[in-house]
């Protein structure tokens, strides 16, 4: 299936399980803390400069996004996670969003999990990557920032991340660079074998 990624539009921001999106196209979702680079990635794959919500402020992303890309295809921008300035109530809520996307049917049919290449990942990307595994649909985890590390670092940096989220081999590690773009075509590449299977 050929996808224009030029071809992009907003569609909604759902606050709810009732904005969901339940439709047979396929639904590719981008999850992540909040200052990890999310919204970053998402506009470097669609080779947009602010399409995704980018802010100073970690948190921007609150609800649940849908991009719609060429009619056939959907970029879900999932609420970022483990910015210890939002209330326990908002910390609450987006559990419940979660856990509501996550367990209910046709939500989602590929997951991106975008983690730090320079640190360990946390106890929250670990608890979101269980939500990942719990889906049964496949997931990827994308290791932004490899322009800020030492390339004698990054074999070492991906085992960490590796053996801290319990991947098993058939998950792939993807390195790349949001804000340099270095490895994005790589990443691009796996996600969008996921609709071509469609």
């Amino acid at each position: 299936m050929n996808v224009n990624l030029h071809n992009v539009e907003f569609i909604r921001s759902a606050a709810s399980k009732s904005g969901f999106i339940f439709d047979s196209m396929p639904k590719i979702a981008f999850a992540g803390k909040s200052n990890v680079g999310k919204s970053s990635t998402i506009n470097a794959l669609l080779n947009r400069k602010n399409f995704a919500r980018v802010g100073d402020s970690p948190g921007k992303t609150v609800h649940v996004n849908y991009f719609l890309i060429d009619k056939k295809v959907y970029f879900v921008d999932l609420p970022g996670y483990g910015f210890a300035k939002v209330s326990k109530e908002e910390q609450q809520r987006w559990g419940s969003l979660m856990d509501s996307f996550f367990t209910m049917k046709n939500t989602v049919d590929f997951s991106v999990l975008i983690v730090d290449l320079r640190h360990a990942p946390t106890t929250n990307d670990y608890v979101m990557c269980n939500f990942l595994r719990e889906t049964k649909a496949p997931f990827l985890v994308a290791a932004n920032k490899i322009d800020n590390i030492k390339k004698s670092d990054l074999e070492r940096n991906m085992s960490v991340i590796r053996e801290s989220l319990e991947l098993d081999n058939e998950t792939k590690i993807i390195a790349y660079s949001a804000k340099k773009k270095l490895g994005i075509d790589i990443l691009l590449s796996e996600i969008a074998s996921t609709w071509n299977d469609k």
